[in-house]
């Protein structure tokens, strides 16, 4: 399920404080700051016109980037906050924080549902209530998956599909410890008031 880590390329930023990150804006950057692993943060900026392109494309937030800042440092890291413009929601600073390809971490995954057809509870015409799109896992961070399946294979009406049911990728825990629902096959409005 894991990928090969997408790499992000940036800039050092010299100087920081408020006046840096706007001469930086003004010259077409995102000022953004590398924390954590107990090393100096590093601030850095990227080109603006290409961090929007990657943050269109999706999934930012749970994506391990491998950062690649001119003068030769590699670091791998995680997004933990894009900062956007109130009026225009347009990024204004991005936070990432380094870590190590063992290192845990708490990241929000896709959920995928398949089998729609094989589903006789959707065959006679209920509908799929998903619950939660996205649910937050204790993933490694070397092997981050790109979303879990959910098989819809045989679910009935009023059958709901708990957490536990699902086969979660090796290394991956929920950061909840209670059994909650993802989703659930309702009835169909006109079977449910004739009932």
């Amino acid at each position: 399920m894991a990928h090969e880590i997408p790499d992000l390329l940036a800039e050092v930023r010299t100087g920081t404080g408020k006046g840096a990150a706007r001469q930086a804006r003004r010259e077409g950057y995102v000022p953004g700051i590398i924390y954590g692993d107990g090393k100096e943060p590093t601030p850095i900026k990227l080109k603006y016109y290409y961090l929007l392109k990657r943050l269109k494309a999706g999934r930012f937030l749970q994506t391990l980037f491998n950062v690649k800042i001119e003068g030769g440092e590699e670091v791998h890291v995680i997004c933990r906050g894009v900062q956007r413009d109130v009026v225009k929601d347009l990024p204004t600073h991005v936070d990432f924080m380094r870590i190590h390809d063992e290192s845990r971490i708490n990241l929000f995954i896709h959920v995928d549902f398949i089998n729609h057809e094989a589903s006789p509870g959707l065959k006679r015409g209920g509908t799929l209530t998903v619950v939660r799109p996205e649910v937050e896992l204790e993933v490694v961070a070397g092997d981050i998956p790109d979303h879990i399946t959910v098989d819809l294979t045989g679910k009935q009406i009023g059958d709901v599909i708990h957490i536990n049911d699902v086969d979660l990728p090796k290394g991956a825990k929920p950061t909840i410890a209670r059994n909650f629902v993802i989703a659930n096959i309702a009835a169909p409005t006109g079977l449910a008031a004739s009932e």
